[in-house]
């Protein structure tokens, strides 16, 4: 995971100096290598071996968190290049060192209802089997460790927030801070990833 911190870092030193949120996500993925792995820590208690990191992010209002697993760095949003008859969610693909990546905003995607792009607008890059792809997000917040015990099911009478229940693994409670945690691969439906390997390829 050093090398996720070390883009963060890059990224970081070119933003806003008073976006402390940014700070201190970075500090937490420099930090996340062996919570990540727990299967390097043989010696841990076994509610520490279960503990999963995820990286949080904002989306308007709410907050949510996906598998850091999946993560392989953070940018700063830059404009890609449009694709045409393309969903409106599939943003454009850019070149990431040699590979074209397609770009999806998750608030178009999710029908939030602003989707403005800011100084602290940021792109994920994520691996999703054998897609990469990149996910605009309004903020990311920072990296958090979480138990099963600590995610709770999704209520499925109602949506949480922009997100249907079904692309929500749970509800995890952190003081003050409620967490969606997003099933990143269960959010594009088959189509849909047919459409973004396509743009992949170009």
């Amino acid at each position: 995971m050093l090398w996720i911190a070390l883009a963060f870092t890059a990224f970081w030193r070119s933003s806003h100096p008073s976006n402390r949120l940014k700070a201190r996500a970075m500090t937490a993925i420099a930090a996340a290598p062996a919570a990540a792995h727990p299967t390097s820590r043989a010696g841990a208690a076994g509610h520490t071996a279960a503990a999963r990191e995820f990286l949080t992010f904002r989306l308007g209002a709410e907050e949510y968190g996906i598998d850091i697993l999946h993560v392989q760095e953070i940018r700063s949003y830059e404009r890609p290049t449009r694709l045409a008859h393309s969903p409106d969610f599939i943003k454009g693909v850019i070149d990431l060192r040699g590979r074209i990546v397609p770009i999806l905003d998750l608030r178009v995607k999710l029908q939030c209802s602003e989707a403005s792009y800011t100084e602290f607008t940021v792109v994920i890059i994520l691996d999703i089997g054998a897609t990469v792809i990149g996910a605009v997000v309004d903020a990311v917040a920072d990296v958090v460790s979480l138990t099963p015990d600590l995610i709770k099911p999704t209520p499925q009478f109602e949506r949480q927030g922009h997100v249907d229940p079904t692309f929500v693994t749970g509800i995890a409670s952190l003081g003050d801070r409620m967490l969606i945690v997003m099933d990143i691969e269960a959010l594009l439906s088959s189509d849909e990833i047919g459409l973004v390997t396509k743009a992949a390829r170009g």
